[in-house]
């Protein structure tokens, strides 16, 4: 037996087929099965150019369609720091010096200075450069001097100027010292602040990969051999050139404050010459020491003289079988008093020059030698004239 409702249906259908115009209907009907086929046939190929995801939002479900036909994009993601889009490098861009003036704190940059690869083999063509560092109240007043040195060697070396923030000079057009100066800050003579100058210095030079010498000198040193002889030199080293020793009385044992142990004992204090001249690995230690400098910086003031023992003492700690224990800038300390002698104009003559060239003997490389020191200090302005006649020829420059 049929349900009542499938009765009344097929009842319905039989009035329709014995209706007076059958054909009439039989065509509608006919119209209407091949339209809705068409409008099922367009439906479903529409649909099948659109995908279904189900995606999961605070517990509930969501379905949402994207076009197969069009390029398939991920659903927008927020984040609390959206970093910067990866930018594809070359060689050149891997090589190009960055700005001097950049702007980081003294914190972002020597973050940023301490990267170092992990792969010694670089995968472009790479010179190595000497950094000259010049740490100066003003201009660098031996700069015509420097000129003539630097003269030719373009490519083989790099300058960074840091100079009291006050001082406002400019360096004359095509000058190699013009636009070299980093953003600086004050530094008074035997405060801490000398060194995180020191420091600023090195964490400029570093961000020049091709850099691999680093070199302290102040406005008033001068080279004392020709370019080639002092890029050889340094870049052949197997050591570092930190002087350092270890001097009992009150200007040396005697400026160690006890409150610096237990990381610093007294039997490690050590002191030497400010002036150094280091590779590319001891440069990256030093800017990254997170151990030994913060207690310079809290107990290592006044007549403690930070940038007299500092480096001496942390070299010898950390990296003293590297190191040369001597510095490779010749000062005159026979006048006594806390400063070295002054050298003016009277001063400068050929045997002077060649005194401080050769009139030494040292240890290079396990071997001994007459060539002890590089540069010397302190000349002032007014013995230039004398240096610019004399230096040229003594010193071989351009040679």
């Amino acid at each position: 037996m049929l349900p009542d409702a499938m009765k009344n249906i097929f009842p319905a259908a039989g009035k329709r087929a014995n209706s007076p115009f059958p054909l009439v209907n039989l065509i509608s009907n006919l119209i209407f099965f091949v339209f809705g086929l068409t409008f099922g046939i367009i439906i479903c190929f529409h649909y099948k150019s659109f995908s279904f995801n189900l995606q999961v939002t605070n517990g509930q479900f969501s379905i949402f369609t994207t076009q197969s036909s069009a390029p398939q994009q991920p659903p927008p993601r927020v984040a609390l720091s959206s970093p910067a889009p990866p930018t594809t490098t070359n060689h050149v861009e891997l090589q190009k010096p960055p700005r001097l003036m950049h702007g980081m704190s003294d914190e972002e940059l020597l973050w940023r200075a301490s990267m170092a690869p992990k792969i010694e083999e670089f995968p472009f063509e790479r010179v190595p450069k000497i950094a000259f560092m010049f740490l100066t109240r003003g201009e660098v007043v031996m700069a015509p001097l420097w000129e003539k040195f630097f003269k030719g060697n373009q490519g083989l070396y790099s300058i960074y100027v840091h100079s009291d923030p006050s001082f406002n000079g400019s360096e004359k057009e095509g000058s190699v010292f013009r636009g070299r100066r980093i953003a600086s800050k004050e530094v008074q003579w035997g405060n801490v602040n000398m060194v995180e100058a020191e420091r600023r210095l090195l964490a400029n030079a570093l961000l020049d990969i091709s850099n691999q010498y680093f070199v302290l000198l102040s406005e008033s040193c001068i080279p004392l051999y020709n370019f080639s002889t002092i890029y050889s030199y340094l870049m052949n080293s197997t050591h570092t050139f930190v002087e350092s020793y270890d001097l009992p009385g009150p200007v040396g044992r005697g400026r160690y404050n006890h409150r610096m142990g237990p990381t610093i004992a007294l039997g490690q204090w050590r002191k030497g010459s400010q002036w150094f001249q280091m590779d590319r690995n001891l440069a990256l230690e030093v800017i990254a020491d997170k151990t030994y400098f913060p207690v310079f910086q809290k107990y290592c003031n006044g007549p403690c003289y930070a940038d007299e023992h500092y480096l001496p003492t942390f070299v010898t700690m950390k990296f003293g079988g590297r190191n040369a224990n001597r510095t490779l800038t010749w000062v005159d300390w026979a006048r006594g008093g806390p400063h070295p002698s002054k050298f003016i104009r009277t001063d400068v003559n050929p045997g002077f020059l060649e005194k401080m060239r050769s009139g030494s003997s040292c240890e290079y490389n396990g071997n001994k030698t007459n060539v002890c020191f590089l540069f010397a200090r302190k000349f002032t302005y007014n013995a230039l004239d004398r240096l610019l006649r004399f230096a040229p020829s003594v010193m071989h420059f351009n040679k």
